[in-house]
């Protein structure tokens, strides 16, 4: 069965699926994007999702392109098209289609909205987690509004890129004081040694990620204490973990950094336990 998308109103078969040249998000990277996971033929944490990008098209004066519950509506429509019960959705918003030129279309002009979904291969993130992923570290090059869940992304895949030619998954940024930022599409989270659950603060310089914040109510519920403060690339490397969080993969080991071994160089006991609790604090609705 062919996999079907959103497209401004219409669901189209995804090999079929356009975007007009001039849409903004095309020429512009004008837009914004969510990327949420289904499990067990549940949404996970949409209303935040849905709250992170109210933010970001607020950030950047673009029109939500129709009412939260018709969106919500819409997401699942597209998820039972594509029979997506583990798996995820991928949403972008862009300020619309309008003749090309830097300054703001017209009000009025309405955002353009793209929804696709696809089901994920549950093996190949088993086998991450339980081997763990390497990881390289850059300096941050990117624009200041990280904060924003921008299409503009053009850094993030070049450091992407940049780790895979150097045998790892992931990039993670650093700043100019060397302090540890968030990787090219996760956050960064250690267990110091004094067995603290730490992660830099999200008010500047990295995105709040969702799954970062319900990891922090699963924390929580653990017991374990959790300190959101900076820290720095030694420390990253002297700590008893350090693990990855994303939407889509929920916390991933990392047992090694620009080369060096993570404690003893495999998946610890902390990344493994809120994995395993994470799904029972998120927020769930039925697709």
């Amino acid at each position: 069965m062919p996999r079907i998308a959103y497209v401004n109103g219409r669901y189209v078969k995804h090999s079929d699926a356009s975007v007009h040249i001039e849409d903004r998000g095309y020429q512009f990277a004008d837009g914004v994007y969510e990327v949420c996971e289904v499990r067990h033929g549940y949404i996970v944490d949409l209303t935040r999702h849905l709250n992170r990008l109210d933010r970001s098209l607020g950030e950047l004066r673009i029109a939500w392109p129709m009412g939260r519950a018709a969106l919500t509506q819409v997401i699942r429509e597209t998820l039972r098209r594509n029979h997506v019960r583990n798996g995820l959705f991928y949403m972008q918003v862009t300020r619309g289609v309008a003749r090309r030129d830097h300054v703001f279309p017209a009000e009025g002009t309405p955002p353009s909205l793209v929804i696709t979904a696809k089901s994920t291969d549950a093996k190949i993130i088993a086998a991450k987690n339980a081997n763990g992923i390497k990881a390289i570290t850059l300096v941050d090059n990117r624009w200041d509004r990280v904060d924003i869940k921008s299409i503009g992304l053009l850094p993030n895949a070049m450091a992407r890129q940049q780790a895979k030619e150097a045998g790892a998954q992931e990039a993670i940024y650093v700043d100019g004081d060397g302090m540890v930022k968030e990787g090219a599409a996760t956050n960064v989270w250690i267990v110091d040694p004094d067995g603290t659950l730490v992660t830099r603060p999200a008010e500047h310089g990295i995105l709040r990620g969702i799954t970062r914040t319900t990891l922090i109510d699963v924390g929580a519920k653990l017991g374990l204490t959790i300190a959101e403060r900076n820290f720095s690339v030694s420390e990253m490397l002297a700590a008893r973990e350090v693990f990855l969080t994303a939407a889509t993969s929920i916390c991933f080991p990392v047992v090694s950094v620009d080369g060096q071994a993570i404690a003893n160089g495999h998946p610890g006991s902390v990344s493994q336990k809120v994995r395993e609790a994470f799904f029972d604090v998120a927020e769930k609705i039925a697709i």
